[in-house]
């Protein structure tokens, strides 16, 4: 069978490239090493629950061109995030906001707050912040980063605040409104069959093949191809000759729970050092299901080995060189794209791998105009 595209795996950046160019008249085949589609936005129903079996993927945008796009294949409901901070047992508002700062300090009005955090900031005497610790107390003063930053931020990354860049945080909003909207989005929401019924429909006629390894495929099919996407990693596509990139990584421990309710909210971050996990997600709250039992996530971030799920890329110097190097590779291969978080290692919400995937999807049929 002669296909004008291969395309490896099938989460968001591969079925969208997909489907776009099979509607323009190309023929794609879709193949993809997991025993699913959706990627790491897969859902699976138990319970009567949508379960985010890689992690809870709560859809947020400010472009209409992708929220449009994105509605042509699932209906989505009204979901706002708004998580809880558990530091020892005292709870604290998400996104840091009026609410939050009542809850540290007693404070009822945005002056009040804005003074304190700027007495903070001044006691310190920090210049040029020269890692992570030093530009989170510039930006928000001691005691929320030492309750809310510190202790989250050393888990998901494994090193301390100060070995970390600083960088990393490049913001940390403050609110002076008593507003608990996490990601303060103008469309925001989940789909209300679950992100498995909507990679479904955006696939919909299609060629998939799952449990399908890209290397072994493509030693063994007869199947020929003008052109390859590839939506794993860019280090292994080239069979790491210049060493292998470096990510974080997210082990998930679910529980199916005797009760309705576990913590009365969709997410909890645990953001002392000494709780292992950084956050427990409770499935049901994110589409209000109905059931007698509930499914819990526990998350603890890990450093990436093989055979793991490579979550976060690790955007240091380092890591970056190293990339740029299969840049430079890459360019000697223009019967191959990359694409998604693996294939750019970069770190995208799912909003921008939409939008990247209908970049590349231009950018194809630009160059056959």
């Amino acid at each position: 069978m002669f296909y004008d595209y291969l395309i490896v795996g099938a989460g968001l950046t591969g079925a969208i490239f997909a489907r776009e160019l099979t509607d323009s008249g190309r023929k794609c085949l879709v193949i993809e090493k997991r025993p699913h589609i959706a990627g790491n936005v897969y859902t699976e129903k138990r319970e009567g629950i949508d379960v985010h079996k890689y992690g809870a993927h709560i859809f947020h945008t400010n472009s209409d061109e992708v929220w449009e796009y994105v509605n042509r294949f699932a209906d989505f409901n009204g979901f706002i995030n708004s998580p809880i901070a558990d530091f020892k047992g005292e709870r604290y508002n998400l996104p840091f906001n009026m609410n939050t700062f009542e809850q540290m300090w007693g404070v009822k009005t945005a002056e009040e707050a804005q003074a304190k955090i700027a007495s903070q900031i001044e006691d310190l005497h920090i210049g040029e912040p020269q890692n992570l610790e030093e530009q989170a107390l510039k930006m928000v003063g001691r005691d929320i980063y030492e309750k809310l930053v510190k202790g989250y931020t050393e888990k998901q990354w494994g090193r301390d605040c100060r070995e970390l860049p600083s960088f990393i945080i490049k913001r940390l909003p403050l609110r002076f409104t008593y507003d608990n909207n996490y990601f303060n989005a103008k469309y925001q929401g989940i789909p209300e069959l679950g992100y498995t019924a909507m990679v479904e429909n955006i696939l919909r006629g299609i060629d998939v093949r799952l449990d399908t390894d890209y290397f072994y495929f493509t030693r063994t099919t007869e199947d020929k191809f003008s052109k390859t996407l590839f939506t794993g990693k860019i280090d292994e596509f080239f069979g790491y000759k210049y060493g292998k990139l470096e990510y974080r990584t997210v082990n998930l421990v679910e529980k199916t729970l005797e009760t309705d309710d576990f913590q009365s909210n969709a997410v909890v971050n645990y953001t002392d050092r000494e709780t292992p996990y950084t956050r427990i997600i409770e499935h049901k709250h994110f589409t209000g299901a109905k059931s007698d039992r509930t499914v819990i996530s526990y998350e603890y971030p890990a450093e990436w080995t093989e055979g793991a799920e490579a979550y976060y890329p690790i955007n240091d110097v380092k890591n970056n060189s190293l990339y740029n190097k299969y840049l430079e590779e890459l360019a000697s291969r223009p019967d191959v794209i990359m694409g998604g978080r693996l294939g750019e290692y970069k770190y995208y919400d799912m909003d921008r791998v939409i939008e990247r995937a209908l970049k590349l999807v231009e950018n194809e049929k630009n160059a056959a105009v």
